[in-house]
């Protein structure tokens, strides 16, 4: 999930305009909270459900914090 939060940050930052960074970024995190759901309850184990879940998703958060960071100079 972070490489696809990093794909969304990098897509977001060459396609959108800059008025719509944040809005964009945001949708990415839903896409991305959504696609982690579908992968886990996939997944025939489910021993470790949260704990997997939060990871992928608290790294992709991660991954769109720094990525907001480096795009709101371009947003002022």
């Amino acid at each position: 999930m972070w490489v696809l939060a990093l794909v969304g940050v990098v897509l977001v930052a060459s396609i959108s305009a800059p008025s719509g960074y944040f809005r964009w970024l945001s949708i990415v995190l839903a896409g991305v909270v959504l696609f982690t759901f579908i992968i886990q309850l996939a997944l025939p184990s489910k021993e470790g459900l949260v704990l997997r879940m939060m990871a992928s998703i608290g790294g992709a958060v991660v991954v769109l914090v720094v990525g907001t960071v480096v795009l709101l100079p371009f947003t002022l």
